[in-house]
């Protein structure tokens, strides 16, 4: 199963809904919560080119983009591959 990285805050309704499909795809994630950590927030926009919005997605170190773009890769039936890799 691939590395999975999401980052997250609490009240964001993309984020449970990206965590929502990973969990029916069966897949574990890592959850780092940027809302109390100015830190984590600083990582996630250089690794994801500067994006502020959450959730922010990576697959085995691979910027897949937020909720719209992980759904999206579903639709289009790449996302399990992904997944399985």
């Amino acid at each position: 199963m691939a590395s999975i990285e999401i980052y997250t805050s609490p009240l964001c309704g993309f984020c449970h809904a990206a965590k929502r499909l990973l969990t029916e795809k069966g897949a574990s994630y890592a959850e780092i919560d940027v809302s109390r950590d100015p830190d984590q927030k600083k990582a996630m926009m250089q690794r994801a080119n500067g994006r502020r919005t959450v959730p922010q997605i990576f697959i085995d170190g691979t910027h897949v983009g937020g909720c719209d773009e992980l759904y999206a890769l579903e639709r289009a039936g790449k996302l399990d591959p992904m997944l399985a890799a």
